[in-house]
């Protein structure tokens, strides 16, 4: 396939905890903004989460980052999110479609969105958790969904007509932004964007590959015949 990265609509957003990658990825200008969660700090070593977030809107106060509340039931997970929203900079709360008991965060998505809470709705897999949200949403404040098509697709399900689907659920809300949570490969960059998505979460590693946009078939097998044949050689492999 033969595509411009400059071409596409849709909006990159670094997901990870590492400061440094953070901001080098900002004065690169490769993303238009980040997400991390709790997750993704632990395996970054973060052991304060305000410590953490407070560094980052200060590294990055012109981007939007989303941090989550970790708590598992409402009213603390309500006292997070005030809190987290109170650091300043772009900052939208992060807020799990359910808790583990699988409650639903209606009722929470609902008050905190009617006072203006810029919230980023996380850990959807499904359109009914995408018409759910879209019911609590007010339409004056900005919501990001993030359904995790990476995750349907682990699954053996096409994410793409459910991607097309969610997006046409939120097209009433005029401040609601649809997100490609955990993409698999950069062709989730392509189809995140034809199906409408307004943003898709890309890891390092992923936004690395994107200078392979548009790049020559022809000529990407020849460089991986010479790098099959120059690891061989460097292995010192025999057989005749």
């Amino acid at each position: 396939m033969a595509a411009s990265s400059s071409r596409l609509k849709v909006k990159l957003f670094q997901d990870g905890a590492e400061i440094k990658s953070m901001i080098a990825a900002r004065e690169r200008g490769s993303v238009a903004g980040f997400t991390t969660n709790p997750t993704l700090m632990r395996k970054a070593g973060v052991t304060d989460f305000k410590a953490f977030a407070l560094q980052a809107i200060k590294a990055i106060p012109d981007l939007p980052i989303s941090f989550e509340v970790f708590s598992d039931d409402f009213p603390t997970m309500e006292r997070e999110a005030r809190e987290i929203a109170s650091w300043g900079g772009d900052t939208y709360v992060k807020i799990p479609i359910t808790n583990t008991r699988g409650e639903s965060s209606a009722p929470l998505i609902r008050k905190l969105s009617a006072e203006g809470f810029s919230l980023n709705v996380t850990a959807m897999l499904t359109l009914d958790q995408v018409r759910e949200v879209a019911a609590a949403a007010d339409p004056r404040a900005r919501t990001i969904v993030s359904v995790f098509a990476g995750r349907i697709a682990d699954t053996g399900v096409d994410p793409v007509p459910v991607m097309r689907e969610a997006a046409a659920i939120l097209k009433p809300l005029a401040k609601a932004e649809l997100l490609w949570a955990s993409p698999r490969e950069v062709l989730n960059v392509v189809q995140a964007d034809q199906c409408g998505c307004h943003i898709i979460t890309a890891t390092p590693d992923i936004l690395a590959k994107l200078s392979l946009f548009g790049k020559d078939l022809a000529a990407y097998s020849l460089e991986t015949v010479k790098m099959f044949h120059d690891d061989a050689r460097a292995a010192g492999f025999r057989l005749v």
